[in-house]
């Protein structure tokens, strides 16, 4: 089990709607223990296993969820 933290820049997020989508999209994924949503920051912060999830999955997640990570 190899737990990291990453941080993705997403464009298009701009109320609690849009946070709670994109953490719904996130924590679906098997492998990610948290979430957290920066939107003045335009940023997704998620911790998950790099074992069992990658960053292509993430970016996966959130662009199915409607936003555009940059």
């Amino acid at each position: 089990m190899s737990v990291i933290k990453k941080e993705f820049k997403v464009e298009g997020m701009s109320c609690s709607h849009c946070e709670r989508a994109i953490k719904n999209a996130l924590n679906e994924l098997n492998g990610v223990s948290n979430t957290d949503v920066d939107l003045s920051g335009k940023t997704v912060t998620v911790q998950y296993d790099i074992d069992l999830v990658a960053d292509s999955d993430l970016v996966g997640a959130i662009e199915d969820a409607g936003y555009e990570v940059v």
